[in-house]
């Protein structure tokens, strides 16, 4: 089974839940096990609350949406979060947060819940793509193949 869908989203911290709450209603329906859908769905909304905070640059007139596209792909769930924001350099990526630190621990969650981590550049007009992916676990009675 394939199924993939992708949100254009305001930068705004209501659109954080909606993008959470669509995922885990795909999987719910797909008859992803709960547990894969949690992970995915905390490290998800990790990544849009990095969009929302840090992915635009009023200054430089880029976009003030970001973009999120999730595939469900035979046994693989890929997600990808894009933002059009000055970009991540590699060595914020490398460095864990200070242990009293309120922020800075998104990505390293991300990293613990998720298979595989890519953060880079987005191509062309900068910005960010952070994409991860985690191999599914099936519940026994998925609702999309009993409706």
């Amino acid at each position: 089974m394939s199924i993939w869908w992708s949100l254009h989203l305001r930068r705004e911290a209501a659109s954080v839940p909606l993008a959470r709450r669509l995922l885990i209603g795909t999987m719910e329906t797909a008859g992803v096990d709960p547990e894969i859908s949690y992970d995915l769905s905390v490290a998800l909304s990790e990544a849009c609350a990095n969009a929302v905070e840090h992915g635009g640059n009023a200054a430089a007139g880029t976009s003030e949406a970001y973009r999120v596209t999730a595939y469900l792909d035979g046994e693989k769930c890929r997600i990808e979060v894009a933002d059009s924001g000055p970009g991540f350099a590699r060595t914020q990526e490398l460095r864990p947060p200070r242990p009293d630190a309120e922020h800075g621990r998104g990505l390293c969650l991300i990293r613990e819940l998720a298979d595989h981590v890519h953060i880079g550049a987005k191509p062309g007009r900068g910005g960010t793509v952070v994409s991860f992916d985690k191999i599914l676990k099936w519940k026994k009675d998925p609702s999309l193949l009993t409706a």
